[in-house]
């Protein structure tokens, strides 16, 4: 990869994780497949070995993930966006204490409820719009997850103020940053200690890919997080891995897209008589918005979760009814999908059965609206 310090990250997308430039070399990187490596004198840490420590592919991406997220270090990549959870999770001693959202990724709530019921470890959970209650709560812990925005309820953190002290009081803190991308806010750059990503979802962007990372800038903490890897075995493939770098190329424009659209269907699903609250931090009404706009930029997300004005029953019926938004979980595609977040059975209570989740992709603004204006059309207001 060429020097790309000065480089803006629209370009490091593009332009990083490339051979070296050489006459006749190849523009884009090359798929390693390998299960071993070939190997004559005593190992030592610069060797690859075999391919569950090392792998180029991995070098690739890694390289241009931990570039996008503000590091010196590469990411490392995992098996998915679950083991790069597991592989934080991992740093927490037995018995010791975890501060995380009340609303938050499903996997990462259920492993650590799983963690907790076994007795590995405690679980303390936080509104974490409340950043004094989150703080005080984080106090003594072992670790602070967050999510900002969370997952479904688009809660805004703020992230300067949180950050800011943990990192003065020694709290590890990690941040998953999936919803947001590097593209919208670098968590490491305001304090944290770790940045997680499901790069199935944004990053790799087409839906056909599944895969984490873990991003940090404490040269010692990635060497433990690396050994866990490796160790636990939640080894990235090299393809998906070239794939995802495949994906991040367009992580820009991707981005820039689905963020227009998204807040410019929030705005319209605001008005709607079906609808009874939206769920964006684009919209100025947004209680998350004046976090939102002095933390993120370039763009708010383009997730949107919306309740309507109707039971359960009503609004999985909607979702029945919509043509091109397709019905189904994740986020981060070029597709739009929708998803009843209740009809999961541990999506706590404080999501409402009628909650619909929103990941916007890149179609025509008004193909997508069309198609949920017929599907709202069907809700009987009240029900």
């Amino acid at each position: 990869m060429a020097e790309t310090h000065d480089l803006h990250p629209d370009t490091v997308v593009v332009a990083g994780g490339r051979p070296a430039p050489a006459h006749d070399a190849p523009v884009s990187p090359s798929l390693v497949l390998t299960s071993t490596y070939r190997g004559i004198s005593d190992m030592t840490d610069a060797d690859r070995g075999y391919a569950r420590m090392s792998n180029p592919t991995w070098d690739d991406f890694e390289g241009v993930l931990g570039r996008l997220e503000g590091s010196d270090l590469p990411a490392l990549a995992v098996a998915s966006g679950l083991a790069a959870v597991a592989a934080v999770m991992s740093l927490v001693p037995a018995g010791g204490r975890v501060v995380m959202p009340t609303h938050a990724y499903q996997g990462s709530q259920v492993l650590v409820d799983d963690a907790a019921a076994a007795g590995h470890l405690t679980v303390t959970r936080v509104d974490v719009t409340d950043t004094q209650a989150t703080l005080e709560a984080a106090r003594g812990a072992d670790l602070l997850w967050l999510e900002s925005p969370t997952n479904p309820m688009l809660e805004i953190a703020d992230l300067p103020a949180l950050l800011a002290t943990t990192r003065r009081e020694g709290i590890l803190t990690a941040v998953d940053n999936t919803f947001a991308t590097p593209l919208l806010q670098q968590p490491l750059g305001l304090g944290a200690e770790i940045v997680i990503h499901s790069v199935t979802k944004y990053l790799a962007g087409h839906s056909d890919v599944v895969l984490g990372a873990v991003v940090t800038s404490n040269p010692e903490l990635r060497v433990t997080l690396q050994h866990h890897r490796s160790i636990h075995g939640a080894v990235a493939g090299p393809f998906e891995t070239w794939l995802a770098l495949r994906g991040v190329r367009t992580l820009a424009l991707r981005v820039e897209r689905s963020n227009q659209t998204a807040l410019e269907l929030a705005g319209r699903l605001d008005r709607h008589p079906a609808v009874s609250r939206v769920r964006y931090p684009g919209l100025p009404q947004d209680p998350g918005h004046e976090r939102a706009a002095a933390q993120m930029r370039g763009g708010y997300g383009a997730v949107i979760s919306m309740e309507l004005d109707t039971d359960a029953a009503g609004a999985q019926h909607v979702v029945e009814a919509l043509g091109l938004w397709t019905p189904a979980t994740s986020l981060g595609g070029v597709e739009s999908l929708i998803e009843r977040r209740r009809r999961h059975h541990d999506e706590p209570d404080s999501v409402a059965e009628s909650l619909l989740r929103l990941s916007v992709g890149i179609e025509n603004v008004e193909d997508l609206w069309a198609d949920l204006t017929q599907a709202l059309s069907t809700v009987k207001l009240g029900s």
